[in-house]
């Protein structure tokens, strides 16, 4: 039965559950763009989807398609998987990994598909590299470089559940492809010359395993003098016995003599000499090996009868005095480290020995060289290595042997530690090498271990092979590092095998050095008496039995014979009644491809003759095209050029055509895939290799690529050649099964994938759009997994990308989008402008950069705008007009020109953090790492006055740097930082612009170290969100309600960066929490660490939990991140759009209330006096200018005053 791995059901595998994406309110910004160090970009829609590949160091991991187009890991390995098939209900996996998800699972598993669960196959060590699912007879065809059982390289997986040997056993090299002939017969084919059973080892048994550095007990031993310690057993070559030489049990009593080693070996041989002491001896035993506990089976030479013999419980041993020794064969070898002989009866008084020898086939090196060929050995060749550098032995935990270790620093280029090791190799022959490699779960290094070279040297005259290998396997393995014919020790040459570490790896994250292990090698000689072979075997599964008659008639076998010497057929596929043959090879008819018809005696001839270089890769699509990838450039004969290294052969009318100007290196693996694009599934052509580019053809120039490229069958292009949106595809693939049940697709290898192909620059709405500007790709890969913890001053040499966005808009039409950092763009003329570009929405998104001057090491980290220029700063130098520019420059938009320059920043390392204009004002305030701006002391924050371009101190008491600013009100500027005020430490300062005084912020005490990011909290500005780091590792976030600070409840990942935050409304509402409001979120960007997750560009906080919002990839496949977003109207962050008015609308229609209001209570007033008038007996006085003397004649004046001292007369009376 076979042990599951992991369980999972059907639904929860294969059908990740939907994201809901929280609903930003973003309608009042504006526009909005999306800066940072990325390649790609995602929003987080489903579970599983990540930033970064899914393994990584050599390690795979199963994907299947997630309904956004992206990819779901459902499984992991250890090392690559190599091939995939389905057999029943389940897909068989490959490779050279020893664990799926985390349990030991050696070179194969496989994944149920209708449970999900995943199971080892136990019984393979080594490597399997091809795979072969043949449903109708229920059995899985298995090749590699591996061995199980008694077979060598080939072997079946049975529908009953166990391994089962093939008639021949295997073969003597290894397998890359297997097909199914259209006759039904199995072809095989690699590097190999004979069959499994017919090489043998020339001189088996012959190596000494070295038992005098093992622990060795002795139970029940005898008190008698010199013959008491089980050690004098060992060494003990000749026929010698008595004192220091024999070793006896007590009298008439059984016991034990146990031997425990520091490394594990296979024996295959016990050689037992009976003791010689008078009236004592052994007469039967036992061998139990360790630490399986299982008791071992053996056959020997009856020394009686002369008849081979076997026996298991009750071995005899001869008291024959003509007997020197007894030999006894393991029936079935296995691998331990100890091993305890039990004495069960004896001769006369008591049992006893006096030698013990086991020796083994292989020939051994092991690293820590006590564990080497014994002095007493007395070989010409014995095994031993040197070691160069800092090695320390390591115990063996749970793997079979000891080993050294070594650690190496990032940095270190040279004086690497290395181990030579030689093996003792005393005959010429052929021999296949391995490298046994210690698993990194016991002893804690898997963060920490990398990649070696290995160079083996087998030959006096030749020249060593080198081969990389990683060394990240959970458990205990080996690789086969070298096969081919070996020189012996001689006076002049060893054969030898130097292993040392890759130079400048790429740490893994977590990890502070490269941890680096040598445990042994092994030479295994062959001789193969069969001849004829020579990488292609055809196998009828109809013949219980192989002869040679049948091989010598197999047209795969004729076709082999052509080959020169050291083919290799690396690729094998089968359509309708042709096979096709890929590899290293040349005949007298095609060369590298060759075909065979099951019903034609002849090769079907190739055209072309074939290809002028190895195939390493076939493919064949249902529509009969071949697709072909290795290492060739054109067709044998020339008749085609410019295939380089990928082609397309139609195999209908045998002709050749190219994908696009193909690769510049080696392809190889070809895998189909299916892929989402823009909705619509596209199935499209994967290419893994050695190669950078894809070489230009047609309007397409060269593009990057870095080992990975995607051909879209129905574009006929690159997918990395695609013009406006389209997915960013990084990693490798190495396998797939396509169109299985439930429409699902899996896929084998470590690939990262984001829906948006941008690089450094997006835009953002409710979703994630193209940028209309072309940013070049960085062309340095970052060597970090993430970005590290570090402070934007700390990290500005190590960035590229877009840093900093802001946009300027005027009544006069001016419509610009100015992008501050550190890359490479192209501007509408075709030219290359760096690191400060502008794009003119009025002006058809024309793209230009600044005019000369600026130093291209440049690198803009903030930008703002005041009245007509742009001040633009960062870790930043040139020359302008002939005057030096340092830290901050100004430019005139309209004009697009430099003018006048604020006077140079100064004080060692000069970088601008941030700029911000005073509201209201014209002053510019500069923060950063400065000391002097001009002739200035003006250390951390300065402002330049546009209209005196002047630099001025705001206060005296600051020093120090500044990260962040940010105004909370009009005249009050808070700053983040590491601050000194009138001598005190300070993490964060607030600046009053009407008393010009700095002061610390209230509560400040609190604040763990030094802060990196702010934002304001409330629209009045009373309240702050502020992060940053409180350790070399950790980040902390943290309010300020009014009255004190309190740290979010929520915990990052170790190395978070938090770059920036922002308060966004949300126009559906989340539970309420008393740090943020339902309809209110915290925006936070960098690379955050979320437990649980990983790591996200853009996380979103709601005051209970910390969510990933927006994911980037990098150019090399590793984690981006994003260091803002930046809006339009940032002015509108606190207003909603809910209400469907704008503040200043409702503002005029609260003024004309007001004033309906007034006027309605004058009229109202107006009227009632009018009428009080009329009660009154009001008449109007006349105006005509006739009436005036009369007027004047019917009441003098005098009465007139007079009237003025009375009383007011009472209610007239009707």
């Amino acid at each position: 039965m076979l042990s599951a791995i992991v369980s999972a059901t059907h639904g929860s595998l294969f059908s990740p559950n939907p994201i809901p994406t929280p609903a930003l309110d973003t309608a009042e910004l504006g526009r909005m763009g999306i800066a940072g160090d990325f390649a790609g970009l995602s929003l987080y829609q489903f579970e599983g989807q990540t930033e970064t590949l899914p393994s990584s160091n050599g390690a795979d991991a199963l994907l299947t398609s997630l309904p956004n187009g992206l990819f779901h890991s459902i499984a992991s390995t250890d090392a690559t998987v190599q091939a995939m098939c389905i057999f029943g209900t389940s897909a068989i996996i490959g490779g050279n990994f020893t664990s799926v998800n985390g349990t030991e699972s050696p070179a194969v598993a496989a994944l149920d598909l209708t449970t999900g669960s995943l199971s080892p196959l136990a019984g393979i060590s080594g490597e399997i590299t091809s795979l072969l699912c043949d449903n109708d007879a229920g059995m899985v065809y298995v090749g590699g470089s591996f061995r199980a059982a008694d077979s060598t390289n080939a072997i079946t997986w049975v529908s009953s559940g166990n391994w089962a040997s093939l008639p021949f056993a295997g073969f003597n090299g290894p397998v890359s492809s297997i097909t199914k002939a259209p006759n039904g017969h199995i072809v095989f084919g690699g590097k190999f010359t004979g069959l499994g059973n017919t090489s043998t080892t020339a001189t088996p048994d012959s190596e000494p395993i070295n038992l005098s550095t093992a622990v060795v007990q002795g139970f029940q031993s005898s008190t008698a003098p010199g013959l008491s310690n089980a050690s004098n057993v060992i060494c003990n070559t000749n026929d010698e016995t008595g004192a220091g030489r024999s070793w006896l049990l007590l009298d008439n009593t059984p016991g034990a003599w146990r031997a425990e080693f520091g490394f594990g070996f296979i024996p295959t041989k016990l050689r037992l000499r009976n003791t010689r002491q008078p009236d004592r001896g052994t007469k039967t035993w036992r061998m139990t090996a360790l630490p399986l506990n299982g008791i071992m089976n053996f056959t020997y030479i009856d020394p009686a009868s002369g008849q081979n013999t076997s026996c298991t419980s009750e071995c005899p041993l001869s008291n024959d005095p003509k007997v020197e020794y007894q030999d006894f064969f393991f029936v079935n070898p296995v691998r331990m480290n100890a091993l305890r002989l039990d004495i069960l009866e004896w001769f006369g008084k008591g049992a006893g020995l006096d030698g013990v020898q086991v020796f083994q086939d292989a020939l051994v090196a092991h690293a820590v060289n006590d564990f080497n060929t014994p002095a007493c050995s007395n070989t010409t060749a014995p095994a031993r290595a040197t070691a160069t550098g800092p090695w320390r032995v390591t115990a063996s935990g749970q793997s079979n042997s000891k080993y050294l270790s070594a650690d190496i620093t990032p940095s270190q280029a040279s004086g690497l530690p290395e181990v030579v090791f030689f093996p003792p190799v005393s005959e010429s022959g052929s021999y296949d090498v391995v490298m046994y490699t210690p698993g990194c779960i016991v002893d804690g290094t898997c963060l920490s271990r990398g990649q070696v070279e290995v160079i083996t040297r087998l030959k006096e005259n030749e020249d060593p092979t080198t081969i990389t290998l990683f060394q990240t396997n959970d458990f205990d393995k080996y690789d086969q590092i070298a096969a081919g014919p070996a020189d012996p020790v001689s006076g002049s040459f060893r054969p030898s095998v130097t292993l040392r570490p890759v130079p400048n790896q790429s740490l893994q994250q977590g990890a502070n050095s490269q941890v680096v292990v040598a445990q042994a090698i092994a030479f295994w000689l062959n001789n193969s008496t069969s001849s004829g072979l020579n990488g292609l075997f055809e196998y009828d599964p109809a013949q219980a039995t192989i002869n040679d008659q049948d091989v010598q008639s197999s047209q795969f076998v004729k076709l082999s014979t052509t080959f020169a010497r050291n083919s290799a057929v690396s690729a094998l596929t089968t359509t309708g009644d042709v096979t096709y043959i890929g590899g290293n090879f040349s005949s007298n008819g095609d060369s590298h491809l060759a075909a065979i018809s099951s019903n034609a005696q002849n090769p079907v001839s190739v055209g072309g003759g074939g290809l002028n270089n190895a195939v390493t890769s076939l493919f064949l699509a249902e529509d009969g095209k071949l697709y072909a990838g290795g290492a060739f450039t054109g067709t044998e004969d020339g008749s085609t050029n410019n295939l380089n290294r990928i082609a397309v052969y139609d195999t209908t009318a045998k002709s050749w055509s190219p994908l696009g100007g193909g690769v510049d290196g080696l392809v190889k693996k070809i895998v189909p895939m299916v892929f989402n694009m823009s909705g619509i599934s596209e199935d499209v052509i994967t290419l893994s290799g050695d190669f950078q580019k894809l070489l230009a053809f047609g309007n397409n120039g060269e593009t990057q690529v870095d080992g990975f490229a995607v051909w879209v069958k129905s574009q006929n292009n690159w997918l990395q050649n695609a013009q406006g949106a389209a997915p960013l595809l990084r990693g490798t693939l190495s396998a797939s099964l396509l169109g299985l049940e439930n429409g699902i697709n899996l896929y084998a290898g470590s690939l990262s994938a984001q829906a948006l192909r941008a690089n450094g620059i997006a835009s953002f709405t409710s979703s994630i759009s193209s940028f209309p500007v072309n940013i070049l790709p960085n062309s340095t890969a970052s060597s970090n997994s993430r970005l590290q913890r570090a402070s934007v001053l700390e990290s500005v040499n190590n960035t590229y990308g877009v840093m900093a966005g802001t946009f300027y808009k005027t009544d006069q039409g001016s419509n610009l989008t100015i992008l501050g950092g550190h890359f490479t763009a192209k501007a509408t003329d075709g030219s290359n402008v760096q690191n400060l570009v502008i794009v003119d929405g009025a002006d058809d998104d024309a793209v230009t950069g600044l005019p000369q001057g600026i130093s291209s090491d440049s690198t803009f980290l903030a930008l703002a705008t005041q009245g007509d220029f742009l001040f633009a700063g960062g870790k930043m130098n040139g020359t302008i007009g002939g005057s030096i520019v340092t830290g901050v420059l100004s430019y005139n938009l309209p004009s697009k020109s430099f003018g006048r320059q604020p006077p140079a920043l100064s004080g060692g390392g000069v970088t601008v953090s941030s700029i911000l204009v005073r509201p209201d004002t014209t002053d510019v305030f500069v923060g950063g790492a400065f000391a002097s701006a001009g002739s200035l002391p003006c250390p951390a924050v300065c402002v330049f006055s546009t209209s005196t371009n002047q630099w001025s101190r705001p206060g005296f008491s600051l020093a120090g740097e500044t990260r962040s600013m940010i105004w909370s009100s009009n005249t009050v500027l808070v700053a983040g930082g590491q601050f000194t005020i009138n001598g005190t430490t300070q993490y964060l300062a607030s600046f009053d612009a009407s008393s010009s005084t700095w002061s610390t912020y209230p509560g400040s005490a609190d604040i763990p170290g030094p802060v990196d990011a702010i934002t304001i909290a409330t629209g009045d500005g009373n309240q702050l969100w502020i992060a940053g780091a409180e350790s070399e590792t950790r980040s902390f976030l943290m309010k300020f309600d009014g009255q004190a600070w309190t740290k979010a409840p929520v915990s990052f990942e170790d190395n978070t960066v938090i770059r920036s935050m922002q308060m966004y409304r949300l126009s559906s509402d989340h539970d309420d929490t008393t740090s943020i409001p339902a309809n209110q979120v915290l925006m936070l960007t960098g690379s955050i660490g979320i437990p649980g997750f990983g790591t996200a560009s853009v996380a979103l906080f709601d005051g209970t939990s910390l969510k990933p919002f927006i994911l980037s990839t990098n150019a090399d496949g590793k984690a981006g991140h994003v260091s803002k977003l930046f809006v339009e109207n940032p002015s509108k962050f606190f207003t909603s759009s809910e209400s469907g008015m704008p503040l200043g609308f409702i503002v005029l229609i609260a003024l004309a209330i007001s004033l309906g209001l007034m006027l309605i209570i004058v009229v109202a007033g107006l009227a009632l006096d009018r009428y009080r008038k009329k009660r009154e007996g009001y008449i109007p006085a006349p105006t005509s200018m006739l009436d005036r003397g009369n007027g004047m004649q019917r009441i003098p004046p005098h009465e007139l005053l007079d009237s003025l001292n009375k009383g007011r007369p009472g209610a007239p009376h009707v």
